[in-house]
C-alpha cells in the first residue's frame, strides 16, 4: 500500500510531515509522498522544507518521497516548473489535472504528459489521445479517493486499460480521516473497473517505478 499524493499544512492540508507520515505507518503504508499545491511562489519553500524532513526520516519506515503538486498552472508553464522542481529535489511530480469539479486551465493535462509529470492527478474527462501519450510517455493516471476528483474514476480506468497506460490509486488526502485503508483503496479501483487482481498489480508497478 502506497500513496503518492497528500497534503500537509505547506499548502491545504491539515497536518504536519511527521503527522501524516505516523497515521500511514500505523496504516502499514510502504511508502507515501506528500504533494503540496505549489506554483512559483511557494515552490522553493515547499520542497526545502520536505527535503529537510527526508533527510531526518530517510532511513525509516514507511520510505518517505519528496513530491509537489503544480496546482492550476497556465499549461505553458508546466513543462518548466515540472524541471525546476525536480532541480530543487522533488522526487515525485505530480501535476493537477482537469478535474470536472474545478476549474483547470484547459490544456493541463497534455501539458503535464508532455511536460514529463511523474503523475496526472484526477484527469477528469481526459482524452483518448491524451492517454494514448501518457502510455507511450509513461505518465501515472491517477484513480482518486477524493469526493469529486473520484466523479470520472471510471472513464480514467476504462481509456488507460484500452490503451495501457499506468494507473495509480492515491487518497489526495488533506485531514485525517482521508487516509485510504487497504481494503478501502481496494474497493475504489474496483468500482473503477479494475478487478482486485489488477488493483494489486498497479502497486506492483508503482513499487517497481518508485521505490
Amino acid at each position: 500500500m502506497v500513496d503518492f499524493h497528500c497534503h500537509s499544512v505547506f499548502s491545504d492540508g491539515e497536518l504536519i510531515p511527521s503527522e501524516i507520515w505516523q497515521r500511514v505507518r500505523v496504516l502499514n503504508y510502504k511508502a507515501v509522498a506528500i504533494t503540496d499545491h505549489a506554483d512559483p511562489s511557494n515552490l522553493e519553500l515547499i520542497i526545502k522544507n520536505l527535503v529537510k524532513f527526508k533527510n531526518w526520516y530517510k532511513n525509516l519506515a514507511p520510505t518517505f518521497i519528496v513530491g509537489i503538486e503544480l496546482t492550476h498552472i497556465p499549461p505553458e508553464f508546466i513543462p518548466e516548473l515540472i524541471k525546476e522542481s525536480r532541480k530543487m529535489g522533488a522526487e515525485v511530480v505530480i501535476v493537477h489535472g482537469e478535474t470536472i469539479v474545478e476549474p483547470v486551465p484547459e490544456g493541463t493535462n497534455l501539458a503535464a504528459i508532455l511536460g514529463g509529470a511523474d503523475i496526472l492527478a484526477h484527469p477528469g474527462l481526459i482524452k483518448e489521445d491524451e492517454v494514448k501519450l501518457a502510455a507511450q510517455k509513461g505518465v501515472f493516471l491517477e484513480i482518486s479517493g477524493r469526493k469529486g476528483h473520484c466523479f470520472t474514476n471510471g472513464h480514467v480506468v476504462t481509456l488507460a486499460k484500452k490503451y495501457q497506460a499506468p494507473l495509480i490509486i492515491n487518497s489526495d488526502a488533506h485531514s485525517p480521516s482521508d487516509f485510504l485503508t487497504k481494503e478501502l483503496a481496494l474497493k475504489i479501483g474496483m468500482g473503477a473497473g479494475l478487478s482486485y487482481e489488477e488493483v494489486l498489480s498497479i502497486w506492483q508497478i508503482v513499487e517497481k517505478r518508485f521505490l
